[in-house]
């Protein structure tokens, strides 16, 4: 499914190329199991090499992108986040970066950067430590919702009365909040579920229910006064805001970028 998704194509069309590459080479390079697939010993032999050779050819494809006259930066990150956290930031990137055309792709899972050809990613995910990742802001969640529903919120159990909103890669938001609070909410995972986080943050700026928010994204609201947040308790998910660099991008060009975004 991994490989399937970075190249673009079909489980079905990766198969495919398995079983011609098996073919051509005259060996098996998987054991097909029914929890999946894991490399022969012939496979994981092979596998330093490819690896070593793919990478090199990613980034010499990063480096001749890099010559073109008009240099791109191509970022990659989460919808939600592209959409409620970066879109704001852009103007000033591309003030800052007159000579550079700027490229957001949104995406689910975070590329790989030394096979794909993205400069920079930006995730809500789990530190690695990793030299070349730059923490912008630790991930907190905490309950918000229209002024108008909180007005009747007098406390956290109260939310076991009302509609609780649901982003789908996040569903376990409600369960860790009441876990963390110690609060009783209901049936915390019950509710509405949005494929899109930023559809899930407009029902609740429309009154349909109460939202988890992760403060990163919601913050604009919460201090535009669209959104409110009946209860401030935050819990921190193990999660942050990261910035990963690719090996190949312009250290001066890093710089600035990490910086207007917020470079901690």
């Amino acid at each position: 499914m991994r490989a399937a998704e970075e190249l673009s194509v079909t489980p079905g069309a990766i198969s495919q190329h398995i079983k011609a590459l098996e073919d051509w080479v005259g060996a098996p390079l998987f054991e097909r199991r029914s929890q999946g697939v894991r490399l022969t010993t012939t496979g994981a032999r092979l596998l330093p090499e490819f690896t070593e050779a793919f990478d090199r050819l990613g980034s010499a494809v990063r480096a001749l992108r890099n010559a073109l006259p008009q240099p791109v930066l191509s970022i990659a990150t989460l919808p939600s986040v592209a959409l409620l956290w970066l879109s704001p930031r852009l103007p000033a990137i591309r003030k800052a970066l007159p000579q550079v055309k700027i490229s957001v792709t949104a995406m689910e899972s975070p590329p790989n950067l030394e096979r794909e050809l993205f400069d920079l990613s930006l995730f809500l995910i789990e530190p690695t430590g990793a030299p070349r990742e730059i923490l912008l802001e630790q991930d907190e969640i905490l309950p918000v919702c229209a002024p108008e529903l909180a007005s009747r919120l007098a406390r956290p159990e109260d939310l076991a009365g009302e509609v609780l909103l649901h982003d789908a890669s996040w569903i376990g938001d409600w369960p860790l909040w009441a876990m963390r609070t110690g609060h009783d909410i209901g049936r915390a995972e019950d509710g509405p579920r949005f494929s899109l986080y930023s559809l899930a943050l407009e029902e609740a700026r429309h009154g349909a229910g109460v939202l988890m928010g992760h403060h990163a994204l919601v913050e604009p609201l919460l201090v535009a006064g669209a959104l409110v947040a009946p209860f401030p308790e935050t819990v921190p998910t193990g999660k942050a805001l990261v910035l990963d660099m690719a090996d190949g991008i312009d250290g001066n060009t890093a710089w600035i970028v990490a910086k207007l975004l917020g470079m901690r």
